[in-house]
């Protein structure tokens, strides 16, 4: 055979392997577990970091004033020294709207070694444990709930014991952009972390998704949450595996009711939303970096080079591999388009979004060796931690 045939074999042989082998990332059916209503509700603070959210508090915040929920609940909202009045947006809008009572509070400046969002989630649970909630909700600023929201994941944590229950949003996709690339995020993201393997009793895998996550207390105290991650620029899966590391059971899945409403209209925000912690991800390592590449590479471009390839220089082995391995590919894409209700026919693109995201990550990369790290709302991490593996 000749060498495009057997790297198209190779790229076959891959995607066998995590059609079968990686957790059924590709499936779309993790969503709440089963749940019952508790004999006692338990007290809830939700906390939300802010930084220059004014845009997004008018959609979002009335969400979680609005909670249907029946026990005792309440809102800290954390200006994270914003420019933009997101402070006064969030108290005129507990005015306007009434509901859940809100607190917004204004730490100042991030201390050596946080990173903004994280020092605004230690001062929000600091005060909310004045109130002594039994969980907290920690949620973006950009994430809008349905009115059962807070009910539905607090009777998930209490009916299966679980100690962090955390939904992936469902991510705006209205722009061409957001259509090719969003879906993707989803799905690289339960690929790199399988949503079974992280729910499984004594899982070793953990991660969470940090726009929806309901933590209990005691568990967050055992964790020493948030001190322990302070650095994390990827804090959503450093909390998961602080709380798992500390014997506590995590559970994440995928959300149908709680949704963010930040646009990326443009590819230039996607690339940046993902750019500026893809290197961390890969702890800065150069290593890992071109693993990774030429793992993209083999995965997802490798199959319909060799199909093209195959197809023009007479090479059958190399056209059939690269064929079929873009096919299961594609395959493996369609429900993650079907959860985001999207054109099926955007399936045998994703070579072409994995592209971008190689681009994304090659970037990442050389913008921590510039000194700009992980760059957000005027703020730059110049070398950023990556999610602790100790």
């Amino acid at each position: 055979m000749s060498a495009v045939a057997w790297i198209a074999v190779g790229s076959l042989a891959a995607w066998v392997w995590l059609l079968l082998g990686q957790g059924f990332f590709w499936r779309t059916d993790q969503r709440l577990p089963r749940r019952e209503a508790p004999a006692r509700w338990p007290s809830v603070a939700i906390v939300v970091p802010a930084r220059d959210e004014a845009d997004m508090l008018p959609v979002s915040l009335p969400s979680l004033l609005a909670q249907d929920y029946p026990g005792r609940a309440e809102v800290f909202l954390v200006d994270d020294c914003s420019k933009d009045g997101t402070g006064d947006v969030a108290r005129a809008l507990s005015v306007r709207f009434g509901g859940l009572p809100v607190t917004v509070v204004s730490p100042g400046e991030p201390g050596p070694g946080w990173t903004g969002k994280l020092w605004a989630v230690r001062h929000g649970i600091s005060l909310a444990r004045t109130r002594e909630p039994d969980y907290l909700l920690l949620t973006d600023a950009d994430i809008a709930h349905e009115p059962d929201s807070l009910r539905e994941l607090v009777a998930a944590a209490e009916s299966g014991g679980f100690d962090l229950v955390s939904q992936m949003a469902r991510l705006r996709v209205s722009s061409l952009w957001e259509r090719l690339v969003v879906p993707a995020f989803v799905y690289f993201f339960s690929q790199l972390y399988p949503f079974r393997w992280v729910n499984r009793a004594g899982a070793r895998t953990a991660a969470a998704a940090g726009g929806c996550v309901l933590l209990r207390t005691g568990a967050a105290e055992r964790a020493r949450v948030p001190e322990s991650i302070r650095q994390a620029v990827i804090d959503d899966v450093s909390l998961a595996r602080a709380v798992q590391r500390s014997g506590g059971r995590i559970w994440l899945g995928l959300a149908e009711r709680v949704d963010s409403v930040r646009p990326y209209p443009r590819l230039v925000d996607l690339w940046r939303m993902v750019s500026r912690s893809a290197y961390a991800q890969l702890r800065h390592s150069p290593a890992l970096l071109l693993g990774t590449v030429l793992g993209l590479a083999l995965v997802y471009l490798v199959p319909p080079v060799a199909l093209v390839t195959g197809l023009l220089a007479g090479d059958p082995v190399a056209a059939w591999a690269g064929g079929l391995a873009w096919a299961v590919m594609s395959g493996t894409y369609l429900p993650m388009l079907g959860h985001y209700r999207q054109s099926l026919w955007l399936a045998p693109l994703l070579p072409f979004t994995a592209a971008l995201y190689l681009l994304m990550t090659v970037d990442s990369a050389v913008q921590h060796y510039r000194g700009r790290g992980a760059a957000w709302k005027g703020r730059t991490y110049a070398r950023p931690e990556a999610a602790p593996d100790r």
